[in-house]
């Protein structure tokens, strides 16, 4: 019988029993919260897991107890240089491990920016969408053969996706202006069309890909959002949740947070996870997207799991980084 998980669950809850001894796992983010967390607990159940991260030495310093959990639990930690701001950097991420040739059995896109100032990135983009999805948009596409038939690749979202649909006419706020959260919800949204449209072009040989919301989880993401400013947006949220009936909001732990990614990548049925979007460790239903939904609320919008849509962000995306994929 398949045991059920919940918004409680933990990484170590999900993985209980299973081994994970020659998989060959890729988590970008591998310096902070549930970076580090998603790599202790799968290098603990036998993974090699590869850390993808901008700053080196900052990640070094973090992940001791992955390296701990890797030699208790028969698995292997290793790091490698990624800005996901920087698309030189991305590629030659990509064609390192490239020149190497080890296969992947899974992929976690972890790491992104939220609510940040306005700017761009090193290529000119701005800076959540470029971070959050064009870096994973090329990473993940320029290894694209490196993936196992059968691996799984994960796409890290968030809620934060109902806050925007994406712009394909001004992606980067040129004729817009720029709201922090709705600059976010276009990039998280991304996120998720990005795994509609990854899934559709490598299903045939058991590939899947699909996305994941955390949960709202106290990490260094917060950092760029104004002292005050998380308090009341909980109390927004609360005060709408208890007008619907609903629970109050409530903060994850980061094992907690990092569940769903590594339940979904390891755990789940990959047909029943392909080309969706999950939470709490399970399959979120679709909610209209004319129909008010709190954040405290489950459930993905329509507009981020349109195929046509996700094939026009592909479209815009292949554009805007000046590369083609299949």
């Amino acid at each position: 019988m398949t045991q059920v998980f919940g918004a409680t669950s933990t990484t170590d809850d999900v993985l209980s029993g299973v081994s994970l001894k020659n998989k060959r796992v890729l988590v970008t983010g591998v310096s902070a919260g549930l970076g580090v967390e998603t790599a202790r607990a799968l290098a603990a159940h036998g993974a090699h897991v590869v850390g993808a991260v901008r700053d080196l030495a900052k990640a070094k310093r973090a992940t001791d107890q992955v390296r701990e959990a890797a030699a208790q639990g028969g698995g292997a930690f290793e790091l490698t240089a990624l800005d996901l701001a920087d698309l030189a950097s991305v590629r030659a991420c990509a064609d390192r491990l490239n020149a190497q040739g080890a296969p992947f059995d899974l992929v976690i896109a972890n790491a992104g920016v939220m609510a940040t100032p306005f700017g761009h990135t090193k290529d000119g983009f701005e800076t959540q969408f470029g971070t959050n999805h064009l870096g994973h948009f090329v990473l993940i596409n320029r290894i694209a053969g490196l993936l196992r038939d059968g691996a799984r690749v994960v796409n890290v979202s968030s809620a934060g996706h109902r806050f925007a649909d994406v712009d394909l006419d001004d992606p980067n706020f040129d004729h817009t202006p720029y709201v922090p959260f709705v600059a976010y919800g276009r990039s998280k949204t991304a996120n998720i069309l990005f795994a509609v449209a990854f899934d559709a072009r490598h299903r045939s040989r058991g590939v899947r890909a699909t996305a994941v919301h955390p949960g709202a989880i106290m990490t260094e993401l917060v950092r760029h959002m104004a002292p005050g400013e998380i308090e009341a947006m909980v109390s927004q949220v609360n005060e709408q949740a208890i007008a619907d009936g609903h629970e109050p909001f409530q903060f994850k732990t980061i094992p907690q947070g990092a569940a769903t990614s590594v339940w979904a990548g390891s755990v789940a049925d990959a047909d029943a996870v392909g080309a969706h979007y999950c939470e709490d460790c399970h399959v979120s239903d679709v909610i209209p997207d004319d129909q008010p939904i709190s954040l405290a609320n489950p459930g993905v919008r329509a507009y981020a799991l349109d195929a046509t849509r996700a094939e026009a962000l592909w479209t815009k995306s292949e554009e805007m980084v000046g590369e083609r994929f299949a």
